[in-house]
């Protein structure tokens, strides 16, 4: 059993700061990666950024400049720091790993979910 957790998000006005954080916990064998997607009302859930074991990183396009990911190994953490935030940043944002469970078993797990609300 794999449990993401998901704390932070909330209302923030345009042009503001907010952190998520996630912790995987449970039966981990290896975490190969993890990010954050988000989904807007009406839309698909998109990715926003990703972060890998070696700490190599990829971003949407939308939010490069703006938003920063980390990730702290020993513990299973995974931060996504949004600076210069947009009301287009609205959305529900997911946690995910991508991890090993044994040698040879993957799979994706999400977290909860969190709203975060940019408006003034």
């Amino acid at each position: 059993q794999v449990q993401l957790v998901q704390s932070g998000g909330g209302l923030v006005q345009p042009g503001d700061s907010l952190q998520l954080s996630c912790t995987a916990s449970g039966n981990i064998f290896h975490i190969v990666a993890m990010g954050w997607y988000r989904q807007a009302p009406g839309k698909e859930r998109e990715l926003v950024a990703t972060i890998n074991a070696g700490q190599g990183t990829n971003y949407a396009d939308s939010v490069k400049g703006r938003f920063t990911i980390s990730r702290d190994n020993a513990n299973n953490m995974v931060f996504l720091q949004m600076s210069s935030m947009e009301p287009e940043d609205t959305a529900v944002y997911y946690c995910n790993a991508r991890l090993y469970t044994t040698y040879q078993s993957w799979s994706d797990y999400w977290g909860q979910g969190t709203q975060v609300t940019v408006s003034s």
